[in-house]
């Protein structure tokens, strides 16, 4: 069936209510609107479903998410879970909390329990209440960092990590037996609290989730001094973090915490950011007008559902300078692992998971303090797997996990990005060295010189619809086979494609099979410690490119990394 018959279909079929109907009709003399709503059935992969919001079967409505959460349904079934439950929660886009509550009386039809929080919450919460509820499974409605047309519905297992082999195809077998939509039932809401089937959750899982995160406190003493002292600028861009990012920096004794009032309400139209995400420095606008205000040492933000953190830090002109995913996360590690040290508390069995896209100075950190170190695929899902095989063998104790992309997880307390500890710890770690004279951008150039200049970028290709999905894989065809043996100036010492598993080292022609999992991902390692990677995107229509370069100095470091994206970027023309 094309396009334009699924669209006449949903027309006609008397199941679509009336609403369904005059939206549709609405762009009938748009050909081009109908085929990228119907083109294709919105795909449930490997995280979930995330698209624009609107009715269609490649678009967010409630026929999609009901059609993804009866295909769940019949999996936790299959795996007897349903008197386990499924814990779900909901940020603050267009129809999260509609979405949620369908969600939740599908699963009560089927039987199945439900816990619902009782208004919107950060996903690591979500994560973290899988594992303390003793669900089967968690679902959170969000669609991160993406713009406000967008929704998204993520899926989590019993460990509170996203599904990943085999239970992803597992679900995605049940989900793509729906052909119907009709046999997609809810029990009424009453019926289902009478039933014991709903239940409403809140500030019982708020509390012990705070109280886990404050057991990753190293230096209260330096909270406590600096209290009066430290001005920290936070942000929630409106989304999710506000209630517990703020409230955990007043029960530490932080003082001087200034909210962006005007980013504090939870609103789904973003409306003082044209995109919300830390990741964007536009983002920062309204916060970097605070923080000259009040004099701030540190701008802090979480993305809308918080599982992400992005900070300026002040230099000592009063400019306030903007840190990367990578810079952020490996203050943090420094920090953690320099005074686990410092307190004879570095375990002897330590270790750091990075991801392959992200900074090589987590591999001079790790080496410094005898960790081991993992890498993983883009995704912190990559990185659950990994926590849960040391928590079975015993190997090694996890203490940081971190990705480009502005995440990272302090301890195992969740299995997804947490950017509520990272404000935390952040903040901790701006008392610590405010109380040795140290400011926070100071501390990040005492890394780089005790380390070596690291740096790292990235760029993205965006092409929307039908065409740009065709075009993202042909551009990954090209390049995959027409193999560089050098990128610019930089030369290619080794190539890991870990779409077919191959790695192949260009310089002693060794070839060996990959042992991360089959992605449509290839990576460049250059000479002297540089890098390269590109990839599609998981969830957007886009093509990402990271580069990453070691250099003497910070002027050599962004010279080399602007030649080196600039030639990379040749390559996908």
């Amino acid at each position: 069936m094309n396009y334009r018959e699924k669209y006449e279909q949903w027309l006609k079929n008397p199941y679509f209510e009336k609403e369904v109907k005059d939206e549709l009709e609405s762009i009938k003399n748009d050909e081009k609107e109908i085929e990228d709503r119907f083109y294709k059935d919105l795909e449930f992969g490997t995280a979930g479903l995330r698209g624009i919001v609107g009715y269609g079967t490649n678009r967010m409505n409630k026929y999609t998410v009901g059609k993804a959460t009866l295909g769940l349904a019949e999996y936790i079934i299959k795996n007897n879970g349903q008197d386990r439950g499924v814990a779900i929660a909901y940020d603050c886009r267009h129809m999260s909390k509609e979405f949620s509550e369908e969600i939740a009386l599908i699963l009560n039809e089927k039987g199945i329990k439900t816990y619902v929080f009782d208004e919107l919450r950060p996903t690591p919460e979500l994560s973290f209440a899988v594992r303390e509820l003793k669900c089967i499974a968690g679902i959170v409605i969000t669609a991160s960092h993406n713009p406000p047309e967008y929704n998204g519905y993520k899926v989590y297992w019993e460990d509170g990590a996203q599904i990943v082999e085999p239970i992803d195809k597992g679900i995605i077998d049940e989900v793509n037996k729906i052909t119907d939509y009709s046999r997609i039932k809810t029990m009424d809401k009453q019926e289902a609290i009478n039933k014991g089937l709903y239940n409403v959750i809140g500030k019982e899982i708020d509390d012990r989730f705070i109280e886990e995160l404050k057991k990753n406190i190293l230096n209260p003493e330096a909270i406590k001094q600096q209290a009066e002292n430290l001005k920290i600028v936070y942000t929630p861009l409106h989304g999710t973090g506000a209630k517990l990012a703020t409230r955990i920096l007043s029960e530490l004794g932080f003082k001087k915490v200034y909210t962006v009032e005007e980013q504090m309400k939870a609103d789904g139209d973003f409306p003082t950011v044209e995109y919300p995400n830390p990741e964007d420095p536009n983002a920062f606008k309204m916060g970097i007008e605070l923080a000259k205000k009040v004099d701030a040492d540190i701008i802090l933000a979480n993305d809308p559902d918080a599982d992400r953190e992005g900070m300026f830090a002040k230099k000592s002109d009063g400019e306030y300078v903007r840190f990367n995913g990578n810079m952020t996360s490996l203050l943090v590690a420094e920090y953690l692992f320099s005074q686990m040290k410092e307190k004879n508390i570095l375990p002897q069995n330590g270790a750091m998971l990075k991801t392959i896209v992200s900074s090589n100075l987590a591999d001079a950190i790790a080496k410094e303090y005898n960790l081991e170190l993992y890498k993983t695929l883009t995704g912190f899902k990559h990185m659950a797997r990994i926590m849960r095989e040391n928590e079975t063998t015993n190997r090694n104790k996890i203490l940081f996990s971190f990705e480009e992309s502005f995440g990272c997880i302090i301890g195992t307390h969740v299995r997804d990005k947490d950017g509520i500890v990272a404000i935390m710890t952040i903040c901790e770690l701006a008392a610590y060295y405010k109380n040795k004279g140290i400011s926070v951008y100071e501390q990040m150039q005492n890394i780089y010189k005790k380390y070596g200049y690291y740096l790292e970028d990235q760029y993205t290709i965006t092409i929307k619809g039908a065409e740009g999905a065709m075009k993202i894989k042909e551009m990954m065809d090209k390049i995959r086979n027409n193999p560089p043996k050098n990128i610019g100036k930089y030369n290619v010492i080794s190539i890991s494609d870990y779409e077919i598993k191959k790695y192949k080292n260009l310089k002693t022609g060794e070839e060996k099979e990959t042992t991360l999992p089959k992605s449509n991902v290839l990576y460049y390692e250059l000479e002297n410690d540089n890098w390269c990677c590109i990839r599609p995107s998981g969830t957007e229509p886009k093509i990402k490119m990271y580069f990453g370069i070691k250099a003497e100095n910070a002027e050599t470091a962004q010279k080399e990394l602007e030649n080196l994206k600039n030639e990379m970027i040749k390559i996908t023309q």
